[in-house]
């Protein structure tokens, strides 16, 4: 049940996200400093909401995840 729930909320997101870029389909160039990427709005907003969402994840497992985690796989002390 979890399984076709986790599929189910993908799908829902992938088709927002394909949504929102066929709405958004006004070309935009991107300065990459060494040379103008021509892309669409929608594909710009989504990649640079994923660059954004990247570090941040990472910045969490580091420094909340991965501690918790190795504290729940330590043995309790002895009362």
């Amino acid at each position: 049940m979890r399984s076709v729930l986790q599929a189910l909320l993908a799908v829902l997101f992938v088709g927002a996200g394909v949504g929102f870029g066929a709405s958004n389909a006004r070309a935009v160039s991107v300065d990459c400093q060494l040379f103008p990427m021509p892309a669409a709005l929608g594909v710009t907003a989504l990649c640079a909401a994923l660059v954004a969402v990247l570090p941040g994840g990472l910045a969490v497992t580091v420094s909340v995840v991965r501690p918790l985690r190795r504290r729940l796989r330590a043995p309790a002390p002895a009362r």
